[in-house]
């Protein structure tokens, strides 16, 4: 995969984000917070936890940290997927959010 190739990628992969926000904070009393400087975005919680997802260009990975701890993710071609096999990122990021706002979400690309 080319730089471009994976910045669009995780372009696409950090709107997704956004938008899923947006839509959660509409449809659901979760009130998560993001913000977003550059290729980093920190949603935060209301019970002040946070979880942040930031691009790796050089290694061509996005890491996400949550209460729970630190992932790293490869895009493989069709999904981003954790490089021990812990999972894709949009299952993970709806997994760790949920348990940190105490109810369930679900992020997802849409």
């Amino acid at each position: 995969m080319t730089d471009l190739e994976f910045l669009d990628h995780a372009e696409r992969l950090l709107a997704g984000i956004e938008t899923s926000c947006d839509r959660l904070n509409d449809d659901t009393d979760a009130d998560v917070d993001n913000q977003r400087v550059g290729g980093m975005i920190t949603l935060t919680f209301p019970n002040r936890s946070q979880i942040v997802v930031n691009l790796q260009k050089p290694l061509h990975e996005v890491w996400l940290a949550a209460r729970c701890g630190g992932f790293h993710y490869k895009f493989d071609g069709t999904l981003w997927m954790d490089t021990k096999g812990q999972g894709e990122f949009w299952q993970s990021l709806s997994r760790y959010a949920s348990e940190q706002a105490g109810q369930e979400l679900v992020f997802a690309q849409l």
